[in-house]
């Protein structure tokens, strides 16, 4: 088994990033999901809910950030500065005291959303637990749903393509890592597994939701449903199971830092 592919996604719910390598801290991939939307109540604004922020673009530079989109002149959102104003954000059931990005990406996304919405950066002092059911004590998240990262078999998504009408890709599901040469779903089963010069723990599947359903290309939701609908057909977590839902790839926690490369070993420790 090997790396098939590494992906980045700066902004969280925005256009992902295809990448070479991925350097790997405690709270995941460097630069990924450590920036987020919110709304007027300082609560995260997803995909979920606003189809078109797929089509948002962000580009990291050493000094901030580019925003992009089709029709919106590119806006630079500086880092903020260790005295900027904070703002406790809401993220499912999780508050975090992030940094706010300033006037000038809120008035960009506000027009390109059609309603007030601000930019938060996840910086050092900001601090969000992984899920202690799932976690060790000090285990740590940026705006990812839950986990640091997620990887998934490019053979789960052939497989799924196979039953579908019409094939979809993998930025459909949003993961970090994919693997290749492997069977299908055969990250269900690790506990631990080695990628590159990194260990992680393998710690919970991936509920899958609504955003499955967003065609990144078009960013609209697929009328009938899918892939969700054919997923629930056969990706449905058993009664009494330690998650419930429809599950598709794995949730990883790093317990190691280091570099994951394209092309890197994918080994299973036990």
């Amino acid at each position: 088994m090997h790396v098939a592919s590494l992906h980045l996604h700066p902004l969280k719910s925005c256009a992902q990033l295809d990448v070479g390598t991925l350097d790997i801290t405690a709270r995941g991939p460097a630069g990924d999901r450590r920036w987020l939307v919110v709304d007027a109540d300082d609560r995260f604004v997803t995909a979920r809910q606003r189809a078109e922020m797929v089509g948002i673009h962000a580009l990291p530079v050493e000094d901030g950030l580019w925003l992009d989109a089709r029709g919106h002149p590119p806006v630079h959102v500086p880092l903020p500065a260790p005295d900027a104003p904070r703002r406790r954000v809401t993220i499912w059931r999780d508050e975090v005291n992030a940094a706010d990005a300033g006037a000038a990406a809120a008035d960009w996304l506000t027009r390109y959303l059609g309603t007030p919405a601000r930019l938060v950066h996840m910086d050092a002092a900001a601090h969000r637990a992984v899920d202690p059911d799932f976690g060790r004590p000090g285990d740590e998240v940026a705006f990812a749903d839950a986990y640091p990262l997620m990887v998934i078999s490019q053979a789960a998504l052939d497989a799924l393509n196979a039953r579908l009408p019409s094939p979809v890709p993998m930025a459909r599901f949003r993961p970090n890592i994919v693997v290749g040469g492997s069977l299908a779903h055969a990250e269900d089963g690790w506990t631990r597994v080695r990628i590159g010069e990194v260990e992680f723990e393998a710690v919970k599947p991936c509920t899958r939701c609504v955003f499955t359903t967003v065609d990144p290309a078009t960013m609209t939701r697929d009328p009938d449903g899918e892939p969700l609908r054919t997923l629930a057909t056969y990706r449905r977590a058993p009664p009494g199971a330690r998650v419930s839902g429809v599950t598709f790839g794995m949730n990883l926690v790093p317990r190691s830092a280091g570099t994951v490369r394209r092309g890197d070993p994918v080994v299973p420790l036990r």
